[in-house]
């Protein structure tokens, strides 16, 4: 942990799946229930690393839509069905993946004090049933749709540091939070961001399924859940 003031910012920048949104929770979810009907059971974590190869190839499409494409690679190995209904079924899912348990009331205590803004590489479809899922904490949201880029691009960044400065804020209020070190924790240092990692993973051995980083970066704040955040912010006092 730095020294850094949690009292300086004025925005706090979110990862959302991954983040505040189990979507890891939810792939297992929803591939056991197709294993289930097939008389057959899956690895959860299995799953999970099958999902990052598959997804992570060049010729992926736009997130979630692009599970169909990964289901129809992934369920031979897993020994479910191949299906094109299944894959489309795998990808209607997401609009049902839950929050983690901590986010929703987290989220809500961190909007007392800073704006929030969503920034995901999930289509804009999908963020509206995770905004729902989240009580809608937003003051602005970025998907994919509206960047035309996916994290760790730099385009997207760029793009919310806009959107800040439009607001009559700077680089140096943002705190990015987020639990994908390869689409977050790595390109804002870079960009010269403060961070927070939200390790997610922290009790699991693995990236899961988030693609692994050339390098770890050490964050400028490590939590492993957005509770623990909310409380560090708790204990800051206001200016």
């Amino acid at each position: 942990m730095t020294k850094l003031d949690l009292a300086q910012f004025r925005y706090l920048t979110f990862d959302v799946v991954g983040t505040l949104i189990d979507f890891e929770g939810g792939i297992i979810t929803s591939l056991g229930e197709i294993a289930a009907e097939a008389s057959t059971a899956i690895d959860g974590e299995q799953a999970l690393s099958l999902y990052r190869a598959a997804r992570y190839a060049a010729d992926a499409d736009r997130f979630p839509d692009d599970l169909v494409r990964v289901y129809d690679i992934i369920a031979p190995p897993l020994g479910l069905p191949r299906q094109a209904a299944l894959g489309e079924r795998f990808r209607d899912s997401a609009a049902r993946w839950k929050a983690f348990p901590d986010s929703a009331a987290a989220m809500a205590r961190l909007a007392r004090r800073y704006k929030l803004i969503a920034m995901t590489n999930a289509r804009r479809w999908a963020l509206d049933h995770f905004e729902r899922e989240l009580g809608s904490p937003f003051y602005a949201t970025f998907t994919v749709d509206d960047t035309g880029a996916e994290k760790p691009d730099p385009a997207f960044f760029t793009q919310v540091f806009e959107f800040v400065e439009r607001d009559g804020g700077s680089r140096s209020e943002i705190l990015h939070v987020a639990q994908s070190q390869y689409h977050d924790i790595g390109i804002s240092r870079q960009l010269g961001i403060t961070n927070c990692w939200i390790e997610r993973r922290h009790d699991k051995q693995g990236y899961g399924g988030t693609i692994e980083p050339a390098s770890f970066t050490k964050p400028d704040f490590h939590f492993h859940s957005m509770a623990e955040l909310a409380d560090a912010v708790n204990h800051v006092p206001a200016t």
